[in-house]
């Protein structure tokens, strides 16, 4: 059989369509299988390194705004939809797959409207609380919609149609050992450890209210923080601490550019300081990691918040916005929960009650349904 996924932007929509196509190879080896993205955004990176074949089509997002410069863009993206369409119909057309699977991202929208055009059967997996504009759009003509949260069923129009799968989560994040993670990384059992993670790209605003947090942090240093940066942000935020608090490190504020070892640090952590994307929301469920959410201000439809707070009304998480807080309200935060390790705990347990470990084979169960009916034809 045949497979075409479709996502693209970010590797919240990317690593959930790598590790469904993953198991799918898994479940059925003679499989083929081919991934349509967007023109130069980092699906083109990602995908080949997992060792899989990505064409490409031209399009772009839809700006919320109402400037000129903001209509001009969108009737751009018009444009493109129409384009794209054509050109995903004509790479469907060569490689004539058996199902069709988008992950995220606005190539979806031209990719799956062609396949459903030429009778392939699609699925789309909305990982976030709320479905976005792609998803909206594509809901009345897809086969398969499958969501991330329960929760998530009474936004879409037919939701007894809608499957919860959860969303896909690495195999190294579900079989995480704190004790040897802890031990892996040089740090004592019996001291908390606290990640701090916003972003590949790190955060300019979040890197000044943690280079703050540490600081004061360091005047009790009771705790362990790894923080990462960003590639971006690491030299001037480097710079500020050893000029503000020099000999940090050795009262065990790890500071770096990227957390490359991140499976390890999350599972030695005892509570997670981070954004709310769907991707690190469904490992931080699945692992059951207590944390302190922080939405970016700067996605689309403020989907991030929305997410965070599903987690903080099942107990597992608390949130502040990026605005409400200081480097002193979120220590103090971080102390009171830390101190309290029964109010961890439960928090812990209601995180990983959310967690779904077997959602990338739920929706590959649920693809690979879709195309042996169609091969069957």
């Amino acid at each position: 059989m045949k497979f075409l996924f479709t996502c693209g932007g970010t590797a919240g929509h990317i690593n959930p369509a790598l590790a469904v196509a993953g198991a799918i190879k898994a479940a059925a080896p003679d499989s083929e299988f081919l991934f349509i993205g967007a023109e130069g955004r980092m699906e083109t990176d990602l995908v080949p390194r997992a060792g899989y074949e990505i064409r490409t089509v031209r399009i772009t997002n839809i700006h919320r705004g109402f400037s000129m410069e903001d209509i001009k863009h969108n009737l751009a993206t018009l444009r493109n939809v129409v384009v794209s369409t054509g050109e995903a119909k004509r790479i469907i057309r060569e490689f004539g797959p058996d199902a069709a699977v988008g992950t995220g991202g606005y190539v979806c929208y031209p990719v799956l409207r062609a396949a459903h055009e030429l009778g392939v059967p699609t699925a789309v997996h909305e990982s976030n609380a709320v479905p976005g504009l792609t998803t909206k759009m594509l809901e009345g003509s897809v086969d398969a919609v499958m969501v991330g949260f329960e929760e998530s069923r009474a936004n879409y129009k037919h939701p007894e149609r809608v499957a919860v799968t959860g969303t896909p989560v690495r195999g190294e994040f579900l079989h995480a050992d704190k004790r040897q993670a802890k031990r892996a990384l040089g740090l004592a059992e019996d001291k908390p450890l606290v990640a701090s993670v916003w972003g590949s790209l790190g955060a300019g605003h979040m890197n000044e209210i943690m280079t703050d947090f540490i600081v004061r942090a360091c005047a009790n240093p009771f705790f362990s923080l790894i923080h990462s940066a960003g590639k971006a942000g690491y030299e001037k935020m480097a710079a500020a601490l050893a000029a503000e608090k020099p000999g940090y490190e050795g009262l065990g504020m790890d500071v770096r550019p990227y957390i490359y070892d991140m499976q390890t640090v999350m599972a030695a952590a005892d509570l997670v300081l981070c954004r709310a994307g769907a991707s690190t929301l469904a490992e931080l469920t699945a692992m059951g990691k207590p944390a302190v959410l922080v939405p970016s201000p700067n996605v689309t439809n403020n989907h991030q918040e929305k997410n965070a707070r599903v987690l903080e009304a099942a107990g597992g998480a608390r949130v502040l916005l990026e605005t409400e807080f200081t480097a002193d309200s979120l220590l103090g935060l971080v102390s009171e929960l830390l101190h309290h390790g029964e109010t961890l705990e439960e928090m812990s347990a209601n995180m990983r009650a959310l967690g779904v470990t077997d959602a990338t084979d739920r929706i590959a169960d649920i693809v690979l349904g879709l195309a042996a009916k169609h091969a069957a034809k």
